[in-house]
């Protein structure tokens, strides 16, 4: 006999035709709490108040679109049929890694326009980031998606986890790996590690460059595990090639900039 378990109301407010779900609700305060924090840094590290809140103005929409377009470009068997569906965002289809390559551009160029250093920008950004990553990851809890493969709610009860999670997880008569959560620790595992690696006063770049692979490497294991994996080959997920690029880029990058000296200025140092 099938068990009768409620998943969560994705729905947070409710206001005649108006409603606001959770998902949305949640990536708001995450970009809010985000914002706050590298605002509040940004003033500690001698940038002008609201460089982060204008750049912000920029980096979501473009963020979003480019989101989109990776989505799309890795499903066009499905949209080459059927281009209506293309800007139906509402349905669901935006990936992570196209929103942060949208975001990076913006900042490069947004710091290029300000006449600030582009590293000083995503130096102070970087926890900021990861943190809206962590907090995020749980409006993919609400919605129930993101999720990992079959498991028995005996396994996930070994876990110790509170029993709203364990619920949340039986989706269809089946559990599943909550695969948001592992990513939502380890991403917050993340934001204190580049918090501190603040004190350590790297050199200018190197704590971005950290997050890079900080996330790429969970999101690589994290990858493996889900359903709903956007696919190169039949076997070889789109996420865990970007993850191991992305990797090997930023090792590469932050060995190169030391080399040629271009990585001298230290993170705590006022300069632009």
């Amino acid at each position: 006999m099938e068990e009768q378990i409620q998943p969560l109301n994705p729905v947070a407010i409710s206001l005649g035709p108006i409603q606001v779900n959770w998902y949305g609700l949640i990536i708001g305060v995450g970009i809010a709490l985000a914002l706050w924090l590298a605002m509040r840094e940004g003033d500690r590290r001698g940038l002008p108040k609201d460089i982060f809140a204008d750049l912000l103005l920029w980096a979501i929409p473009i963020s979003i679109i480019c989101a989109r377009i990776y989505y799309v470009i890795f499903q066009w068997d499905h949209y080459k049929d059927s281009p209506g569906d293309i800007i139906k965002i509402w349905e669901g289809g935006i990936a992570i890694h196209g929103a942060l390559i949208g975001a990076v551009a913006t900042a490069y160029f947004f710091a290029k326009s300000r006449n600030v250093s582009f590293w000083k920008l995503a130096d102070i950004a970087a926890p900021s980031i990861i943190l809206g990553q962590a907090i995020g990851r749980w409006g993919n809890f609400m919605n129930q998606e993101a999720h990992g493969g079959e498991v028995t709610r005996a396994f996930l009860e070994s876990l110790y986890l509170p029993e709203f999670i364990v619920n949340q997880m039986y989706i269809q008569g089946t559990y599943y790996h909550p695969t948001f959560l592992y990513e939502s620790i380890w991403n917050f595992i993340g934001f204190v590690l580049l918090m501190m690696l603040r004190r350590v006063n790297l050199r200018r770049g190197e704590i971005f460059l950290t997050y890079v692979i900080w996330y790429s490497v969970g999101r690589f294991f994290v990858e493996g595990m889900r359903t709903d994996s956007l696919m190169l080959t039949d076997n070889l997920r789109i996420a865990q090639t970007i993850s191991v690029a992305l990797i090997v880029f930023a090792i590469g990058l932050l060995l190169y900039r030391r080399k040629k000296g271009y990585a001298d200025i230290r993170y705590l140092e006022q300069k632009n």
